[in-house]
């Protein structure tokens, strides 16, 4: 059995290499085009931690800063077979030591509002499982079918 481990990488063609690989197993998530090639690319220079399973990345998580108190979780994916396992519990919790280890005092993410794809609900419903509450909904900060639920939690 292989047992999962969470790790900071550091090495931008290796960051670029996890979230292209976990990524391209999400299609539910992110399934356009452009915007998983920015993800892709913007990982290069953020702090990425990465859940692997031996040599095989299962998992990643993202950061950004927003503010002088408040980072953001810039980007997130776990392996659907890898769901309920933990993962994506580990994930945040790397990135939230990070976090209050660097000073920030809140955490946001953006999603997808609820009531508009499945998949995007159980999003929701792990953020808030982890503590996020809702903040706001920018009806079309992205586009009118994709409105955009900030979350936000103190560190």
């Amino acid at each position: 059995m292989n047992t999962t481990h969470i790790v900071s990488v550091t090495h931008p063609d290796e960051k670029a290499a996890i979230v292209e690989a976990v990524l391209a197993a999400l299609p539910e998530w992110f399934g356009l085009p452009d915007s998983t090639r920015e993800y892709i690319e913007a990982s290069r220079s953020l702090p990425l931690w990465a859940a692997m399973q031996g040599d095989r990345p299962i998992g990643f998580i993202t950061r950004t800063q927003t503010s002088a108190h408040t980072a953001e979780v810039h980007c997130m994916g776990v392996r659907t077979k890898a769901h309920r396992r933990g993962i994506g519990r580990g994930l945040l919790s790397a990135l939230e030591n990070s976090c209050a280890a660097d000073g920030y005092h809140l955490l946001q993410v953006k999603t997808v509002d609820e009531g508009h794809y499945p998949e995007y609900d159980r999003t929701i419903a792990f953020y808030e499982a982890m503590g996020f509450v809702r903040l706001e909904v920018f009806p079309t900060l992205w586009d009118a079918w994709n409105p955009c639920l900030v979350l936000v939690k103190p560190l």
